[in-house]
């Protein structure tokens, strides 16, 4: 039985997703998030070393990283479903799409988080206006034109077809679901992008996504 190590408000949720688009059976081992640091629990150490989530154990294998577990998954279970056929050129979009994610655009959105909670910080008098000029400037100067760049390209891949990787869904729009959910909650992203917010229009009515959002709980990035 597959479980998924469950941390609420992450990554994992797209797991979850992807379990119920490929129709598989699992279960789930629920974590919570300090609700003060927001870190994950020290028993997710007990599965993977890291200690974050996601994280999936199935047939004695231990799998982390949402990219790698995707492939495990559609690779294993998918009957070559979710996954464009070899040497085309859908193919190497998913394969590209699979990596931006999480190597292109998340790390710009924990940036810009990151930033956004040093100017909000408590902190003695003196220092919140060093701080919040130092945060300013980040994000001014890096951050938010690199998002708004990233943005602009997005939304121009999708004019060129319904789905990332082509004109059918694919595991690699599970994988883009979370960046593009964390822009709209805390990134800026917004109806000036229409083509991107339809897209998680789409997503969010599958069947299959609302199903893992129920099993999942509560999922605070579509407030």
């Amino acid at each position: 039985m597959i479980i998924v190590h469950h941390l609420n408000n992450s990554r994992s949720q797209r797991i979850l997703w992807l379990l119920e688009e490929l129709g598989l059976e699992y279960d789930i081992k629920r974590y919570q998030r300090d609700p003060k640091t927001m870190l994950a629990p020290p028993e997710l150490r007990q599965v993977h070393p890291l200690g974050k989530s996601p994280v999936i154990t199935d047939e004695g294998r231990t799998i982390a990283e949402s990219g790698a577990i995707i492939e495990y998954l559609v690779g294993r279970y998918g009957n070559g479903r979710l996954i464009p056929a070899e040497d085309t050129p859908e193919r190497l979009r998913y394969t590209y799409w699979l990596h931006y994610a999480e190597g292109s655009l998340q790390p710009l959105l924990l940036m810009k988080l990151f930033f956004d909670r040093i100017e909000k910080a408590p902190m003695p008098f003196f220092a919140k206006p060093i701080a919040k000029a130092i945060a300013g400037k980040a994000k001014g100067s890096f951050i938010v034109p690199n998002l708004e760049r990233n943005f602009d390209y997005l939304e121009g891949e999708l004019g060129r077809s319904t789905w990332f990787a082509g004109a059918e869904f694919s595991a690699a729009d599970v994988q883009m679901s979370f960046p593009l959910e964390a822009a709209v909650s805390r990134g800026g992203l917004d109806s000036k992008r229409p083509k991107l917010m339809a897209f998680l229009e789409r997503i969010h009515a599958r069947p299959a996504y609302r199903k893992a959002i129920e099993r999942g709980g509560e999922y605070q990035l579509l407030k």
